[in-house]
Parts: C-alpha cells; sequence; structure tokens
C-alpha cells in the first residue's frame, strides 16, 4: 500500500497522441571517472575467462535553448569510492561546473535506472525534475527490499533521495515504452538490466541513441552481443533493444554505449573530462 501511495504522487506521463516538436540538442558525454582493470565478463558474459577493460563512468548533457538535460547523474557517496578502484573521481556537479553548467541550471534528469552509479547523483540537482520509468520507481521503492526482491547495486539513501524528491513533487513517472516525454526526448525500455531500465531516443537530424546499460560497449553492438543483466533469460530481449537501438539511430556511430571510454576518443573533447557527441565523425 505504501508503494502505492507513492507512486501515486508522482505526475505520470502517458505516451502522447502527436509527436512533439524539437529544437536539436548539443549532446556532450561527462566522464566523472574511471575503473581500469574491469572483468569483462560483468559486461558481456560471454568473454573470455580473465579478459579485462578499462571503462569510464559517464553521464550526458543534452542542451537547447530550452532545456539543459542530464541523462544518469553519476554518484558521489563514499561507500561506491571505498568499495570500486576508482581513479580520477571528480564529483559529477563539480565535473559538469567545469562544462561551464552549475547545478541549479540543470532543468531534468533523466534516469536510465536506479543502480548507484546512474541515479546516485541525483541529490547533487536539487532544482531538477526527475523521470524515470514507473515500474522502475514503484519496484525499488517497494517489493525490491521484500524477500525474494532484488537490490543489488541499488543504494538506499539514493532511493530515499528519489522518493523525498517525489513528496516534494520533482518527480515524473514514464509509463512504458516508446513515450516523447520532453520534446524530441524518447524513452525505450531495454529488458530489465535493472526492472524497468530505459534508454534514450534524442530526435533530430540525425537521430542519436545513448544507451546506458542496455548496451554497455560498442563491442557488443558490434557483434550483437548481450550485455550483463540480472538474469539470462532476459538477454534475448536485451538483444532485440539493441537492434532497435541500430534501428533508430541507424548506425553504430549514432548509438552511444554506456561505459566504453572509446567515445572520448571517437568524439572531439569540448572540456577537461568532456567531449561533444554530436560533433563526432566515425572512425
Amino acid at each position: 500500500m505504501r508503494t502505492c501511495l507513492l507512486a501515486l504522487l508522482a505526475i505520470t506521463v502517458p505516451a502522447p497522441a502527436t509527436t512533439l516538436r524539437a529544437q536539436d540538442y548539443e549532446i556532450s558525454a561527462v566522464r566523472y571517472g574511471e575503473i581500469s582493470g574491469f572483468p569483462l565478463q560483468g559486461l558481456l558474459p560471454d568473454a573470455p575467462e580473465g579478459e579485462t577493460i578499462d571503462i569510464a563512468l559517464v553521464f550526458w548533457l543534452l542542451e537547447n535553448d530550452d532545456r539543459t538535460v542530464l541523462f544518469d547523474t553519476g554518484f558521489f557517496r563514499a561507500a561506491w569510492l571505498e568499495r570500486f578502484d576508482i581513479s580520477e573521481f571528480l564529483r559529477p556537479d563539480s565535473a559538469l561546473a567545469q562544462a561551464g553548467v552549475a547545478s541549479d541550471e540543470v532543468t531534468d534528469i533523466v534516469v536510465s535506472h536506479a543502480h548507484w552509479d546512474h541515479m546516485g547523483g541525483i541529490e547533487l540537482f536539487p532544482t531538477a525534475t526527475i523521470w524515470i520509468q514507473a515500474d522502475e520507481y514503484a519496484y525499488y521503492t517497494g517489493p525490491a527490499w521484500q524477500e525474494g526482491g532484488r537490490a543489488g547495486g541499488i543504494d538506499p539513501d539514493d532511493v530515499l533521495h528519489l522518493v523525498q524528491r517525489n513528496l516534494a513533487g520533482d518527480v515524473r513517472l514514464i509509463e512504458g515504452d516508446g513515450v516523447e516525454f520532453l520534446p524530441g526526448l524518447v524513452a525505450h525500455t531495454g529488458a530489465r538490466h535493472t526492472r524497468s531500465s530505459q534508454f534514450l531516443e534524442i530526435r533530430g537530424d540525425p537521430t542519436w541513441v545513448l544507451a546506458s546499460d542496455n548496451a554497455y560497449l560498442y563491442r557488443g553492438l558490434r557483434e550483437r552481443r548481450a550485455s550483463a543483466t540480472f538474469l539470462p533469460s532476459d538477454r534475448a530481449a536485451n538483444l532485440r533493444a539493441l537492434d532497435r537501438m541500430l534501428a533508430l539511430a541507424g548506425d553504430t556511430l549514432h548509438v552511444v554505449p554506456g561505459h566504453d571510454v572509446l567515445q572520448f576518443e571517437r568524439f572531439p573533447a569540448s572540456g577537461p573530462r568532456m567531449v561533444r557527441v554530436t560533433g563526432g565523425r566515425d572512425r
């Protein structure tokens, strides 16, 4: 009952009857840290035993004349810094400030999923409206913490802050797949990396897709290899999500995976920790 009441307090966004008009966004990737020697099997389950890879900790900045949007927010809580060997860490609001964007200038946050390194920084941007899948919100504010629930990688403090923001009227719930919730921004569900993870389509000329953890690496996209999700039974659905990303974007250049350091080589630098995705060329 408590979970249902909390969900009802948020505003739910249905799929619109017509496409909203959008001014193209300028898209940037912001790197706030790095993990060296990460086991590749933690990203691609069928990877060779013992193979490792360096991964980037990233969130994405979308800007036009009307809005300043973050897709994911990184994290800042000390417990996760202590658990993982993270190098070059810079708190996400400080990394964004290096790009000339103050925390109170962020109008919207789109949460791909509730894991610590993606939702953990929402507290750093207190004036933004938060957009999250309704089922993701409902599950991690309730059943995930009951017997048989799955709360791995979810920080209780992040969930508490999300609920507080909901009570303050700052959360919007996205109902399902293919929802254009802001002009030019379309949410697509991505086959249960978490309960209801989502990836983001940015309509324009060209269209871009930000995959977050629904596709970790360019390698997974090129080779059509499923990402590591909670259950092996979800991997076929994840492969279908990869196909959808590529169909929406047209090619692998215009799909940006969640943790691949190559995005910081493929796209031109526009700041100390930032590359301009919309300025990229295929390599």
